[in-house]
């Protein structure tokens, strides 16, 4: 995935992306390597922001000082060892350990892929710190929740709308630069995709922010139900809960339905990117219909795709590959499309 020098930056990926990593595996080596880079740095600061026991404001300058490594403005000296050894799992470690190497290969980027990797990451970390300064002060005793849907949907823009920008634009310039799509309806359909994604995780992730004191769903949305954010630490409150949480849960597959929309107008001789788009969307919408049918608000019913699940997702895709009827329905609430 990076030039030989750098094969432990590759086994660093592989070790950290998790279930992202089938996804680079399977992307064309024309923008692998630049996805795969994206990806390690956007993890190292999200590192950075999820050190829990360090103070807010030592996190905060750290990403400052990464974001001007990575944007090429600035070049301060960077000191991550206290980061690197608040680290509790090995690969987080080597992720703040190896930086510089991450930066280097950066530099050796060539100069458009560079700045589009700049871009995105100067988006996600500004909604790092965003986040960050949003809960300083949140507890399990002082839940701080998101002000309304705008906020919300600024947020996933941040943190993972911009990713489908970027994965457009990266798609765009290297494989199929000259299919004929409708340009902005394509990007935007590309940034949907990535809210979706990221709304997915916020619905299945609640009871854990929750504890942590982060309410991701908005304030004037839980006070017009009359249920303030403390309210959703009690199970029991789920039947006040569910009309507004499938809200949230229609609006998630609105995003998702768009993203693979968006994946059914990429050429069909595209088959990797395909498949790397199909996979996500699939497992978000069997994501969806299991926090559908189960009670969101209880800690202990942890809610989540099996192994198995995504290894026939993954079956799935594949044999429909060839076959344009039989791909269109591998997600169930797509509306009909027609591959470019």
């Amino acid at each position: 995935m990076f030039e030989p020098a750098h094969r432990e930056l590759a086994e660093l990926l592989k070790e950290t992306s998790r279930s992202f990593y089938l996804t680079l595996r399977v992307l064309p080596k024309q923008i692998r390597p630049q996805i795969g880079l994206a990806y390690l740095l956007a993890r190292t600061t999200d590192t950075i922001a999820d050190t829990a026991v360090l103070p807010v404001g030592q996190r905060l300058q750290a990403l400052e000082k990464l974001r001007d490594n990575i944007s090429g403005n600035a070049a301060p000296p960077l000191e991550f060892g206290e980061l690197a050894t608040a680290q509790d799992w090995p690969a987080e470690r080597a992720l703040l350990e190896r930086c510089s190497e991450s930066l280097a290969t950066l530099e050796r980027t060539e100069a458009a892929d560079r700045q589009r990797i700049r871009d995105v990451l100067a988006t996600i970390i500004s909604g790092q710190e965003l986040d960050l300064r949003r809960f300083a002060e949140a507890s399990a005793e002082k839940i701080v929740a998101l002000a309304d849907d705008g906020e919300l949907d600024d947020y996933t823009y941040r943190v993972a709308g911009c990713v489908g920008e970027f994965w457009t634009k990266m798609c765009r310039a290297h494989l199929f630069p000259d299919a004929m799509l409708d340009e902005q309806s394509f990007q935007m359909k590309g940034v949907r995709f990535g809210k979706g994604l990221q709304l997915v995780n916020i619905l299945r992730d609640l009871p854990v922010d929750l504890r942590n004191g982060r309410c991701y769903l908005p304030a004037k949305e839980l006070g017009g139900a009359n249920l303030p954010p403390r309210d959703l630490l009690e199970p029991g409150n789920l039947p006040r809960f569910k009309p507004l949480y499938e809200r949230y849960l229609t609006l998630a597959e609105g995003h998702l339905a768009a993203g693979w929309e968006y994946t059914c107008a990429i050429p069909r001789g595209c088959k990797r990117v395909r498949l790397a788009c199909a996979w996500p969307i699939m497992i978000g919408a069997a994501t969806l219909k299991k926090l559908q049918a189960g009670n969101v608000l209880d800690p202990d019913e942890r809610i989540k795709v099996s192994r198995a699940e995504v290894r026939g997702i993954l079956l799935r895709s594949v044999l429909a590959q060839p076959f344009p009827g039989r791909w269109e329905k591998l997600v169930s609430f797509a509306k009909p499309c027609n591959p470019v």
